[in-house]
């Protein structure tokens, strides 16, 4: 009987004025049976640090985050 506890991006998302949603699945399974799944959800500002995230969110971020999508969301965040 092995536990196994995995952590792993099942969903990443891109919003109307380019944040990076991401949802993170924790699964633990007990020989290969799963016996339970939680989720976490975060959000990224475009221009946000991504050095710590998955990969592929930073793939996506990089590829979304154009300079006008930052410009974009800076002037959205300025007249809040």
């Amino acid at each position: 009987m092995a536990l196994t506890k995995s952590v792993i991006v099942d969903k990443i998302e891109i919003l109307e004025l380019g944040q990076v949603g991401v949802r993170t699945a924790t699964v633990v399974s007990e020989d290969d049976v799963e016996l339970s799944r939680s989720y976490h959800r975060h959000v990224l500002a475009p221009g946000d640090d991504t050095s710590g995230e998955d990969t592929r969110v930073a793939a996506v971020a990089a590829a979304t985050w154009t300079s006008e999508v930052v410009s974009a969301w800076d002037a959205f965040v300025a007249s809040r």
